[in-house]
């Protein structure tokens, strides 16, 4: 069946994808280097939820700051919790927490781990 629209005409009977052209060979080189930042990214999630699942005086404090919106005293007590490199995007309301996490270099935003917790 011809289309204008489509100048190439295949064959209903064809098998279409050796019509398609080829993609280029993969290269794990980008998905090894995000792997391998993520696991540091995961490594400082995993320091602030512990923080917030074993003091109920930092999770109040916290919690205080956020309905205050002080975001500012927010962010100082999640970096306070230990040596996190990772730039942390930080957003709350009343019912909820989210922390996004990610890569602190400029030149590369190869991955994102964001946990998002009710309070």
């Amino acid at each position: 069946m011809y289309d204008a629209r489509y100048p190439y005409f295949i064959p209903a009977y064809s098998n279409y994808h050796h019509w398609q052209r080829p993609y280029p060979p993969v290269d794990p080189n980008t998905l090894y280097q995000s792997a391998n930042q993520s696991q540091k990214i995961l490594q400082e999630a995993r320091m602030v939820l512990t923080k917030f699942a074993e003091s109920k005086e930092f999770d109040t404090e916290l919690m205080n700051a956020a309905q205050a919106s002080n975001h500012e005293e927010v962010r100082r007590l999640i970096h306070s919790i230990g040596d996190i490199s990772s730039k942390i995007e930080v957003h709350f309301n009343p019912d909820s927490i989210r922390l996004e996490f990610s890569s602190n270099d400029a030149n590369s935003d190869c991955c994102h781990v964001i946990i998002a917790l009710r309070w």
